[in-house]
């Protein structure tokens, strides 16, 4: 997800458009002047690109000379969407319903950054949202120069491409978030789970805590990924490796997150911390390659993450799963109801950061 809130709109209403955003386009100019301008300008104008190319799914499967991979993937996305909304009660509504094709290998690409010497996310705050701890941009381009921007100021900085974003539910009023081609190849129990977690943020929202909001989602994902794939034996098993493999790297990466905490937090000089941290670094990709030579047979899908792997990379990972646990149990300390799951997060959602933390670690 990025930091765009803008709503969908169709194309025979681009002065309407324009009008809604107005009010948000001035307090951007309030709140920082032309460089806000510019990016919400850019925000508006990527995601309206990005809604005009999407049409509805059973338009596209109507084409007698669809592609058959695509075809399937786009059936298999309807079974998908029908399934959140009525078997995990997430939001019923026409996001997810519709596919566009970018013609691009990302939907958006973020940039996150932190100081040399911290886990903290630096944070950027919006018009609605509030603060979320990375950027978005819809060129590439865009999403380097602010990471030379920030690494020009001291910090370090990370940009990856990310498939898909939710616009929190805003674009609903206008067809809702689109199917891309980002993602719609993905096995599976991918695509569940990328279709789940998107609508979860539809569900519950705080706006001063990334990692809640990502690790709520996540949440739902691995839960209701679950349930679809009980009754789809052979799904099941193709998920099973890649999963499991998803969960071995999150695991090195946690433990990596928390040797640089005590790094980061120990009195030792910079110096020191700066040879501390590059050894914890050392060591993870280490322990990356044993278990890939070892239980893998040379499986390669990670290397380009780790490839590229620094400490804003591996501190926007934890905000997608360190608070997963306490959702869980969350879920099913309110007997694994989805309603009353939902109602309880959004309860959590709306208190201060500090109480919803504490309360939610109490579950």
């Amino acid at each position: 997800m990025t930091g765009l809130t803008a709503s969908r709109a169709v194309a025979r209403d681009g002065f309407m458009r324009l009008w809604l955003w107005v009010p948000l386009l001035l307090l951007g100019w309030a709140l920082g002047g032309c460089a806000q301008l510019g990016y919400y300008g850019q925000s508006l104008s990527g995601h309206l690109s990005l809604v005009r190319s999407a049409k509805p799914v059973d338009d596209w499967l109507a084409q007698p000379d669809l592609d058959a991979t695509l075809k399937r993937q786009l059936e298999l996305s309807k079974a998908l969407r029908d399934f959140a909304s009525a078997q995990l009660h997430l939001p019923d509504n026409d996001s997810y319903r519709r596919y566009a094709d970018l013609h691009r290998g990302a939907a958006v690409w973020n940039v996150v950054a932190t100081p040399p010497l911290s886990l903290q996310l630096t944070t950027w705050c919006y018009p609605i949202m509030g603060c979320a701890g990375y950027r978005g941009y819809f060129k590439r381009d865009d999403a380097v120069a602010l990471a030379a921007a920030l690494k020009a100021e001291g910090l370090e900085a990370y940009v990856y491409g990310v498939p898909a974003y939710s616009s929190l539910g805003w674009s609903n009023w206008f067809g809702g978030d689109p199917l891309l081609n980002t993602f719609i190849q993905y096995p599976e129990g991918q695509l569940a789970r990328m279709i789940f977690h998107e609508l979860a943020h539809q569900v519950a929202y705080a706006a001063d805590d990334t990692t809640f909001n990502e690790s709520f989602a996540t949440a739902v994902e691995q839960i209701g990924v679950a349930q679809w794939l009980a009754g789809r034996p052979e799904a099941l098993k193709a998920d099973e490796v890649s999963r499991q493999r998803q969960d071995q790297v999150q695991g090195l990466l946690r433990g990596s997150r928390d040797q640089l905490r005590e790094v980061f937090q120990s009195t030792a000089s910079d110096d020191e911390k700066r040879a501390g941290k590059a050894e914890v670094f050392a060591h993870l990709r280490r322990d990356y390659e044993a278990l890939k030579r070892e239980q893998w047979n040379g499986d390669d899908r990670f290397d380009r993450w780790f490839s590229t792997l620094n400490t804003p990379a591996l501190a926007i990972q934890g905000s997608y799963t360190d608070l997963v646990p306490d959702f869980i149990r969350l879920y099913d300390r309110q007997g694994r109801d989805w309603d009353r799951f939902y109602s309880e997060v959004k309860r959590l959602a709306k208190l201060p950061k500090d109480e919803r933390r504490a309360q939610l670690g109490t579950f």
